[in-house]
């Protein structure tokens, strides 16, 4: 009699955790396009910012070794992602690659100062911080700059926008993740369903509660782990066939943000299969027998 039911049982529960694998997956796989487009979306926006240029001017009477001493610091900085020293000639040459050269046939003279141009990494590329910076510079190299430069209103743009966007993604984050949550603890729970009677009758016969969950929680934690690899498969390959048609999001491949998005699937995947199976298992031992039809 225990075998029939065995039989019977497995034979009702194979396709239910099949659909519950594919449910699973599709829900992770979401997922992990939501967090890829605003990992993106955070990263464009920290590639765009830490491609802002400041310009430090370069006083007419400054020396090699004042030019030099000002370059040296300013690199140095450990927010300063680069820095270059631009001389006259160099930067006649930067201004015919991007725009008219036909100046020269009217001016004689070099109109082009030298400057120090660098660029700052994103998390300090905001009017306060460059700012202070500046402040600094007047003050310590003073004779040496002759101006601090940089496009302030495009700071400030960008630094607002960057404010109101990491705002916006934590909320659709713990929105999407309260929605993955309930969404994958259906699917688990009414994979649970057609064990309800495999549950029942192994406690009726003796079984303990620890003898009946053991197998089914193992059973989740790999049901959660192939939905999860499933889901981080169609994810790369998502990923690489949006890249062959949009190339430049290339430039965005992050080891770490892949990392997180591999990590988040396979922690939800294998975390709220095997809780929603345990509760389930839990919730059909304390139902009364004609509860379960």
């Amino acid at each position: 009699m225990a075998q029939f039911g065995k039989s019977t049982s497995s034979k009702r529960s194979k396709p239910s955790y099949v659909m519950a694998i594919i449910g699973v997956a599709l829900v992770l796989f979401l997922f992990g396009i939501v967090g890829w487009l605003f990992l993106n979306l955070k990263k464009s926006g920290e590639m765009f910012r830490e491609n802002i240029q400041v310009h430090a001017w370069i006083s007419p009477s400054a020396s090699k070794k004042q030019i030099d001493s000002l370059q040296t610091y300013i690199a140095a900085l450990p927010y300063v992602k680069s820095a270059e020293y631009v001389t006259e000639e160099k930067a006649v040459e930067k201004w015919n690659a991007q725009n008219d050269s036909s100046w020269r046939k009217f001016i004689t003279n070099n109109p082009l100062p030298e400057s120090i141009d660098f660029y700052v990494k994103a998390d300090y590329m905001d009017k306060d911080s460059l700012a202070i910076l500046s402040n600094y510079l007047d003050s310590n190299y003073t004779g040496v700059m002759s101006e601090f430069q940089y496009p302030k209103e495009t700071v400030g743009y960008v630094s607002s926008y960057t404010k109101y966007i990491a705002a916006g993604i934590l909320v659709f984050a713990i929105i999407l993740s309260i929605i993955v949550i309930i969404s994958i603890d259906n699917t688990i729970r009414l994979a649970m369903y057609s064990n309800r009677f495999l549950i029942k009758t192994m406690q009726m016969v003796g079984a303990t509660r620890g003898f009946i969950a053991k197998p089914l929680n193992v059973r989740a934690i790999l049901n959660g782990l192939i939905a999860a690899i499933v889901a981080i498969v169609a994810v790369f390959g998502f990923i690489l066939l949006v890249e062959n048609f949009v190339p430049w999001l290339r430039l965005l491949r992050d080891t770490t943000n892949m990392a997180l998005i591999i990590a988040g699937i396979l922690i939800l995947g294998i975390t709220i299969s095997l809780v929603s199976t345990h509760r389930s298992v839990l919730k059909y031992l304390q139902m009364k027998l004609d509860d379960l039809y």
